[in-house]
């Protein structure tokens, strides 16, 4: 027998297995729904679930033991019962048509559109857990993409590749900043083509149609594929929403060659739902009730970042999560943070004082950015500037700390020059409207400006060629 009578006699035997009906599930709990006596069924597997009165409903298989098969319904179990409900195992994967006529496209978190348009024609079918990139052929992240936010662009730096995540916290503007970084983010010097893929999980009706709105009125929608999961759709596709939404960025990043820039909202609200499952399977929790491969499983998605040798595309992702109760040592942040390259964090006395966007640069970095910045990339005295803003602007905490105890008019003369330049740093440095794109240039003669508030011999980070270039002080 030939390799290929092999491969028609094992695609015969898939078809064989396809077309097997299983009728009455043995237990339905939540969207689970558990089927006995099955043939042998692999992990991650596709499934139709038929319900009694006909319609169709997919799934993916959770589980599989000898004893039964556990499915993960996506449109949930409302209106099955444990007799009439029948199951078709597909033997593969879940998979996503991709093409890149879905960018300016609103879609579900599975890929189907909400637009009302049809769907488009797909140029290849790809498994949505995706393939693991070699560590081998990764290329090590180095080019600069502009924000147009001061704050992010001069001190922590994105970087193509990169996985860049924002702690937020409920009530707070990340989702105004989410839509002014994908109205505003660019490759410098137009190296190539720039895409955004926008993934959002439990969100609410108004908050998704701000983002689409936001998008249509600036016609930034045209270049953004949104696979949106609202908080009304069942919990189960947003643990499938940013893996759609990733397998899209690899076809436009690898295939096409983009630019690509994956937001994806609120990563909290990912974890939810798996910690939600897990406790439906019944497994022993871990910290806070979260499953014990809840590290792995965003590991898997975070992975899914980079440039590879050979490929003029990449992807750098920007997710956003909200700490429950602004703990940054809750299991999502903690875990977050050992997998990506830094963090952008939110502070809720900033955001108190009507400071947009409130970062707090101080918990704030960016692991990569030493070495997408300086001359050739941005500007040569980029590197001293931010490492100068840092320090200054952590003495500035330690005054203010100080005037608290003995009050302000106690200050010296410099204590009081760095009050200003931390008031000067917030509200104009920080401190810019949410449709205000500001070039890197713009941010570093900014960040000069506030420097220029102390006294030069303070500016003990920067170079005195650097200093007598673009100090102001004393003028």
């Amino acid at each position: 027998m030939t390799k290929n009578d092999d491969n028609l006699l094992k695609e015969s035997d898939k078809s064989l297995l396809r077309g097997r009906e299983y009728r009455g599930a043995s237990r339905i709990d939540g969207p689970l729904v558990y089927m006995r006596n099955t043939h042998p069924v692999g992990y991650n597997e596709l499934v139709e679930i038929i319900a009694p009165d006909g319609s169709i409903r997919s799934g993916q298989v959770l589980d599989t033991s000898d004893e039964a098969v556990c499915v993960q319904c996506f449109e949930g179990t409302d209106g099955l019962n444990l007799p009439d409900t029948r199951m078709h195992f597909l033997g593969e994967p879940l998979t996503l048509g991709v093409t890149e006529k879905m960018l300016g496209r609103v879609m579900n978190g599975l890929g189907k559109p909400r637009d009302g348009a049809e769907i488009p024609a797909a140029e290849d079918e790809r498994d949505v857990n995706g393939v693991p990139m070699n560590p081998t052929s990764r290329e090590y992240p180095r080019d600069f993409i502009q924000t147009g936010i001061s704050v992010i662009d001069g001190m922590m730096t994105l970087i193509q590749g990169q996985k860049l995540p924002i702690f937020s916290g409920n009530g707070m503007e990340h989702n105004q900043l989410a839509a002014q970084i994908v109205r505003q983010a660019k490759v410098r010097g137009g190296k190539s083509d720039f895409a955004i893929v926008f993934a959002a999980m439990g969100v609410k009706y108004d908050v998704a149609k701000y983002f689409i709105d936001s998008f249509e009125e600036t016609g930034a929608l045209d270049n953004v594929a949104m696979f949106l999961s609202l908080a009304d759709d069942p919990s189960l596709e947003r643990t499938i929403t940013p893996k759609t939404a990733l397998t899209l960025a690899e076809h436009l990043a690898f295939d096409k060659g983009k630019q690509v820039l994956v937001i994806m909202t609120d990563m909290t609200n990912y974890c939810e739902s798996l910690r939600e499952i897990s406790t439906q399977r019944g497994e022993i929790p871990s910290r806070k009730g979260y499953p014990g491969y809840l590290y792995s499983n965003l590991a898997e998605l975070y992975e899914r970042s980079g440039k590879i040798q050979g490929k003029t595309g990449s992807i750098t992702q920007l997710p956003i999560l909200t700490m429950p109760n602004d703990d940054i040592s809750h299991p999502i942040p903690d875990l977050t943070g050992y997998i990506t390259e830094g963090q952008i964090v939110f502070d809720r006395d900033m955001h108190g004082r009507g400071i947009y966007p409130p970062i707090n640069c101080l918990p704030s970095l960016s692991r990569l950015m030493k070495d997408g910045i300086g001359d050739g990339m941005t500007r040569s005295d980029h590197p001293h500037l931010s490492n100068q803003l840092f320090a200054s602007y952590s003495k500035v905490q330690d005054v203010r700390n100080l005037a608290s105890v003995i009050g302000e008019e106690e200050l010296t003369e410099l204590d009081h020059k760095y009050m200003e330049f931390g008031e000067f740093f917030e509200q104009k440095f920080v401190q810019q409207r949410f449709d205000e794109d500001r070039s890197i240039e713009e941010t570093l003669d900014l960040g000069w400006e506030a420097l220029s508030i102390l006294p030069a011999e303070e500016l003990q980070r920067l170079t005195d060629e650097e200093i007598e270039e673009h100090y102001k002080g004393g003028e």
